[in-house]
């Protein structure tokens, strides 16, 4: 266990709660049979989940594709967190950015149900792992 200040915690703690409430939206938004959303939404899940963690590093990045690159970097490379999360985390950027930005793209529900089952797995890693860290 390491030593994080208190305004880490506290912000990795608020982030964790934005990716639960993401979650939640994504979940009502399937049933919504919104899955534009849910995709969206699931993705969000994810990003926010892998801010929490690197918040206690106090890093954050304007990019996205920072944020990934320096999760996998600081937990993924190093095996604080299994190699399939970094899998879920590829195919949630991918997915979303297609739904999100690209003419005629539509998500499957298939698809979408399984970017909602990965960041319910991604957000259970990381309450484990602040668990662990005795941030929560």
């Amino acid at each position: 266990m390491r030593e994080v200040n208190q305004p880490a915690k506290d912000l990795s703690i608020y982030r964790l709660e934005r990716a639960k409430e993401d979650y939640t939206a994504a979940e009502n938004n399937l049933g919504l049979k919104d899955l534009r959303t849910a995709v969206n939404r699931a993705y969000y899940a994810i990003f926010h989940a892998l801010r929490a963690v690197l918040a206690l590093d106090e890093y954050d990045s304007k990019k996205h594709s920072g944020i990934i690159s320096e999760f996998r970097l600081r937990y993924i490379k190093t095996e604080i967190f299994d190699k399939e999360i970094s899998e879920m985390i590829g195919k949630a950027f991918k997915i979303r950015n297609k739904s999100d930005y690209q003419d005629m793209y539509i998500v499957s529900r298939n698809d979408t149900e399984i970017q909602i089952r990965n960041a319910k797995t991604i957000i259970d890693a990381v309450e484990k792992y602040l668990k662990n860290e005795k941030i929560i």
